[in-house]
């Protein structure tokens, strides 16, 4: 795929796809209430094509789904594995770092692209074909899951700038329809188009804003890039697909002052403002972590005109409990941004954000310690460097630990973790925006695990141990399994406390086993990705966990094994996602009529 020439449009990289086997057209109409999310999710737990549906129930457009659901086709937008990617910045960075001849001349043609990756400025392009007065209800807008507050736009890039530095940001946030002409703007923290819009409104001005629907494949991953703020997103795109991306400059109405970039070869582009200082009721909305996000006041987008393509396509994506698109699309990310945390970090030797934890919830960092404790700088560190700073757990490990390996982390746990040394829990912090466990929208509290060596590993549990755990254990009568001697996950039914049964087993399971993870009976403990689910999605450190001892020392609170946490569905938190069971059955009954081949 090396030297592939890069797509124009979104409408070449389907074509692509289409070649290669990995679309698949949908001829029969189908509803966008709720059965384009359940044929969907059963397509990409099966790594299956991306889907063209060519009849949408009500809607004037076309709408294509799970473009990004399979590595493969990751490859195929960006021309090479994002690994490669990940390999060229990485090289790039250094060489000029410590610069000679011979470096830049090696890395002559990524210097070519770099130098091509500002914005071309353009008159025309496709998305200029058509110009007609916005509405909303026209395009095949997706309700996603069945309690959702309505219609969202899961896959619009807004494009902003900022009020005093005119630097660009495109990011992708979720849009609810309110009316023909309106939607909802969730800007949650630490997002670069909210920052926008806070400086708007401190000079109590609108905030004009763009919603960019396709384009480029490139691009739309672009979008998606936890970049550092003020870096552009679309001039990032440039680099990736080796040739600047064209963008048009549109002037507002005489006298209006404002101004507008939309993407050349974008499938449509809707042109409006965020006033200042107007909020409105936004969701609830079923979202990656797997629940749906509460509703809450969010900014208002009051669009005036779009531009489209004469035969548009309307973009979307659903999220919800993993496995979806977004974690295929999450993963390859992290393999082209992670090769450039070491430079920031000297220490880092590898960093992976679990995906089955909606990403936020578990990082692990290997880690090169030159004195002691330094892992531990490193994990502050992180959990105050751009969307890093919203994880929830930071697991460090020693280099040669494979992050991405759950059992690996798991062997380096069982080594070297104590909760009394290696526990660190941090309150009244900033959190996730969809994070509901603290009961407080983007505040909470972290959790540090420390699993390098500081002296001779732990010996396994011996068979008399194990044995005696399984008998405390089963006296429990309840599921439960024991992952890699250092962590017992127990399913909890409905109904039966939680709190009391965390009292009973620091008393009942021996230190040798520093940990147990409580989890509802909706979560699989035999399934990884299940569990990490059910895990990290449904505990606050600060609030569940439940120590054999806990002793404050100065200032200093210290865990004793075993460490009890808390990570059943507790009162006051939001509803799991479950499809309507007779949209299930809908969809059983029609399969063969969908015709989903690959």
């Amino acid at each position: 795929m090396e030297g592939l020439r890069p797509f124009n449009c979104l409408q070449g990289f389907l074509r692509a796809l289409e070649r290669e086997g990995h679309l698949c057209r949908v001829s029969v109409e189908v509803d966008p209430r709720l059965e384009v999310t359940e044929i969907t999710t059963r397509v990409v737990r099966e790594r299956g094509p991306c889907l063209l549906f060519e009849r949408v129930k009500g809607a004037d457009f076309p709408l294509v789904i799970n473009l990004f659901g399979h590595p493969r086709r990751i490859e195929i937008a960006l021309g090479r594995k994002p690994a490669q990617i990940g390999a060229e910045l990485r090289l790039l960075a250094e060489r000029l770092q410590q610069p000679s001849l011979k470096g830049l001349w090696q890395s002559r043609s990524t210097l070519y692209r770099v130098a091509s990756m500002r914005p071309a400025r353009t008159r025309f392009g496709k998305v200029t074909e058509v110009e007609e007065p916005p509405d909303f209800t026209r395009l095949p807008v997706l309700t996603c899951w069945p309690e959702d507050g309505g219609p969202f736009i899961t896959f619009g890039m807004t494009l902003t700038r900022d009020p005093e530095t005119g630097l660009r940001n495109l990011g992708l946030y979720r849009l609810q329809i309110h009316e023909r002409t309106k939607t909802g703007m969730h800007w949650q923290i630490q997002k670069g188009g909210g920052f926008h819009y806070w400086e708007a409104e401190k000079r109590g001005r609108s905030l004009p804003a763009s919603v960019i629907l396709g384009g480029d494949p490139a691009l739309m991953l672009a979008a998606a890039l936890p970049l550092p703020e003020g870096m552009d997103e679309i001039a990032f795109a440039g680099f990736l697909r080796r040739k600047p991306v064209p963008v048009i400059e549109i002037d507002g109405d005489p006298g209006g002052g404002a101004s507008w970039q939309i993407v050349a070869d974008a499938e449509l582009a809707i042109l409006g403002q965020v006033p200042a200082g107007e909020r409105r009721m936004e969701g609830p909305f079923g979202d990656h972590l797997g629940h749906y996000s509460a509703a809450a006041e969010f900014p208002v987008f009051k669009a005036r005109r779009w531009y489209r393509r004469a035969a548009a396509v309307y973009p979307a994506a659903v999220v919800g409990k993993p496995p979806q698109e977004d974690l295929v699309i999450g993963n390859a990310i992290q393999e082209m941004l992670n090769p450039l945390i070491s430079l920031l970090k000297p220490e880092v030797c590898d960093l992976w954000a679990y995906g089955e934890t909606g990403f936020h919830g578990l990082t692990v960092v290997s880690v090169r310690q030159r004195y002691a404790r330094e892992g531990v700088k490193t994990a502050f560190g992180i959990l105050g460097e751009g969307q890093l700073s919203l994880t929830k757990c930071v697991l460090l490990v020693d280099p040669g630990v494979d992050v991405k390996s759950f059992p690996a982390v798991l062997e380096a746990l069982r080594a070297h973790f104590d909760p009394c040394e290696d526990l660190i829990v941090i309150g009244g912090t900033p959190y996730d925006t969809l994070d509901f466990t603290s009961r407080r929208m983007n505040l909470g509290s972290k959790m540090i695990l420390d699993a390098t060596a500081s002296g001779a590993p732990r010996p396994p549990m011996g068979e008399g141990e194990r044995a005696g755990l399984r008998t405390r254990l089963d006296r429990l009568e309840l599921p439960w399994k024991v992952y890699g001697d250092v962590l017992v996950a127990i399913q909890v039914p409905a109904g039966k406390p939680a709190r009391a049964l965390s009292q009973e087993l620091v008393q009942a399971i021996p230190p040798s086993l520093p940990l147990a993870v409580l989890v509802s009976e909706d979560v699989d403990i035999e399934d990884t990705m299940s569990f990490l689910w059910g895990w990290f999605t449904r505990f606050e450190p600060a609030a569940d966990l439940v120590a054999a001892e806990a002793k404050i020392t100065g200032a200093v609170l210290r865990h004793f094994a075993p460490v009890v946490i808390d990570a059943t569905h507790k009162e006051g938190y939001q509803k799991p996602l479950v499809m309507d069971p007779a949209v299930v059955e809908k969809v059983d009954r029609r399969w063969n009529e969908y015709r989903i081949c690959g």
